[in-house]
């Protein structure tokens, strides 16, 4: 079963009762009190029993808030981050009938043994261990039954109690609490769509497979569906545990964890947002597991330009670079920010990070005090830019508490190094180059042709007075024109190219002489186009003489 979250198609006559409930809970938790200013506010202990007694949704969203370190203070923070999921187990009669009506099989026909008590039981769903008819050793995650009508009543009551607080509490618009509802329930029907956790680790299984001291388990798909996920079973220990008996292995440890978190967010857009040391096991063999793909997090790839632009200048201490790609990041409502007082912020953050010792520098920190810099000024900062920044800050806190001597920026240097390496290699360049050949040949050969077409379109339509044979020759013109604007950008790629080339920090010292020859192309084919343009404005003067 498929959780679809729409809080538009709930109406308040279904949500009142609930809502009023939850009305009561806040009232005797004093966060009521709450409109009249911060002064007011509950305690962060309060906040997180709240939460917690609430129930599911709640839970989750306490647990969203909690990476909003842009929205609330630190205290509240570090309060709902200790807020827990565990929930009284399932009875084997309901598992049972969950794993039986979505596999459509009885379930000793499908296993030939099923562990009654549960490995792990959190709110949306709990692990048992199996084994199958094939003698395969498989984790079975099963969804507790209800929730489609639970979540959907609670994210309707929390619409609706979002917008009665905006009306009664005009300055709390500021914190934009109906995104973050928005955003929570589309995160909620990610992590309830088992299908949808299956494809990440897929993804993630393709994107890592070069990673050697890495082992994801592999779905079982004729096992699953979107209520039930069937997968490998891995035997691994938890890595904090491992880390007390085998220090000595940590750092190799360490490492590939850094690599697998930054080969997966700037080669293929991807990132597994929960990487705390439940879901990171190690395995008999020696190499790291890594479990639970519920929340992951997906960046396109003008984000993944932006943010190693970001990156970038936030290493070199360059505010304004960071600002401009920090925007970039974040376009939504980008325009109305004032450029010059965000950018003021952010050297103040830039300035806080170099002047500290760069082995306490938090890569999830820093991210931290941007979002904090541009939500002071508006900025609308993407739902991926928070769970990255999470990711960051519970991964840098594992490595802490793994080993507390660990160069982390050291790993994290090495990293970017090997990617910069990757991105510059020859087979790279050579596929950037291919792609870009392959789109100037489709822009020659189709421009000249559409332009005509459209050209002639207008001579037919509103600008019929206009002569057929005076449009014809524009075309003409522009398609020349387009022609030579295609040569000078395939030049100014090869001496790019060439100078990527010359500049790109590899071990061989042949590239030098290939790239110098691509700079030297790349010149002598700007001259050419420019001879060409020269002698074709000479003659069109010649013929107006």
């Amino acid at each position: 079963m498929t959780i679809i979250v729409d809080p538009d198609k709930s109406s308040f006559l279904r949500a009142a009762p609930r809502l009023m409930q939850i009305l009561r809970v806040l009232a005797r938790h004093n966060f009521l009190s709450a409109l009249r200013g911060k002064r007011h506010w509950p305690s962060p202990k309060e906040v997180r029993e709240t939460f917690e007694e609430l129930g599911l949704a709640f839970l989750k969203f306490g647990q969203v808030l909690a990476m909003r370190r842009d929205l609330l203070p630190a205290a509240y923070i570090d309060e709902l981050e200790q807020l827990h999921d565990q929930l009284p187990a399932l009875g084997i009669e309901a598992v049972r009938s969950t794993v039986e009506a979505e596999l459509d099989a009885p379930l000793t026909e499908i296993f030939t043994s099923f562990g009654e008590a549960p490995l792990a039981a959190a709110t949306i769903a709990q692990v048992h261990e199996a084994t199958m008819k094939d003698g395969r050793h498989v984790a079975v995650k099963v969804q507790r039954p209800g929730l489609e009508a639970m979540i959907a009543t609670d994210v309707a009551a929390l619409t609706y109690l979002v917008a009665l607080v905006e009306k009664l509490s005009p300055r709390l618009r500021a914190l934009d609490l109906p995104v973050l509802v928005s955003e929570f329930a589309n995160s909620l029907n990610r992590e309830t769509d088992f299908n949808h956790e299956a494809r990440s680790i897929m993804l993630f299984r393709a994107a890592l497979a070069d990673v050697p001291d890495l082992w994801i388990p592999d779905v079982v798909a004729e096992c699953s569906s979107g209520s039930v996920l069937t997968m490998e079973f891995s035997t691994g220990q938890r890595v904090d545990l491992y880390a007390k008996e085998h220090p000595q292995e940590m750092p190799r440890l360490i490492n590939t964890l850094v690599r697998l978190t930054l080969q997966t967010i700037f080669e293929e857009g991807l990132f597994h947002a929960d990487p705390h040391p439940g879901n990171v096991l190690v395995l008999p063999d020696g190499r790291l597991s890594l479990l639970d793909f519920g929340m992951t997090g997906e960046l396109d790839e003008p984000m993944r330009e932006s943010l190693t632009l970001l990156l970038e200048a936030v290493v070199k201490g360059d505010a304004r670079a960071a600002t401009e790609s920090y925007l970039e990041l974040a376009p939504q409502g980008s325009e109305k920010v004032n450029r010059g007082a965000l950018l003021l912020d952010i050297k103040a953050v830039l300035y806080d990070i170099h002047r500290s010792d760069l082995a306490n520098v938090s890569i999830g920190d820093s991210f931290d005090s941007l979002l904090k810099a541009g939500s002071r000024h508006g900025v609308h900062n993407p739902g991926e830019f928070f769970l990255l920044t999470r990711t960051f800050v519970i991964l840098e806190s594992m490595i802490r508490e793994l080993d507390p001597d660990h160069d982390y920026l050291g790993s994290f240097r090495e990293e970017i190094a090997r990617l910069t390496t990757k991105h510059f290699s020859v087979e790279r360049i050579k596929e950037k180059t291919g792609k870009l050949a392959r789109e100037m040949e489709r822009l020659m050969s189709d421009a000249p042709g559409d332009t005509r077409r459209i050209l002639r379109r207008f001579a037919e339509g509103n600008l019929g007075r206009l002569q057929s044979p005076a449009i014809e020759a524009l075309g003409g013109r522009i398609s020349r024109n387009l022609e030579r604007l295609t040569a000078a950008i395939a030049s100014a790629a090869l001496v790019i190219g060439g100078a990527m080339l010359v500049l790109a920090p590899l071990d061989v010292g042949w590239h030098h002489g290939a790239g110098q020859i691509m700079v030297i192309a790349g010149i002598i084919s700007t001259i050419l186009v420019w001879i060409g343009v020269f002698r074709n404005d000479r003659g069109r003067g010649s013929g107006r003489r």
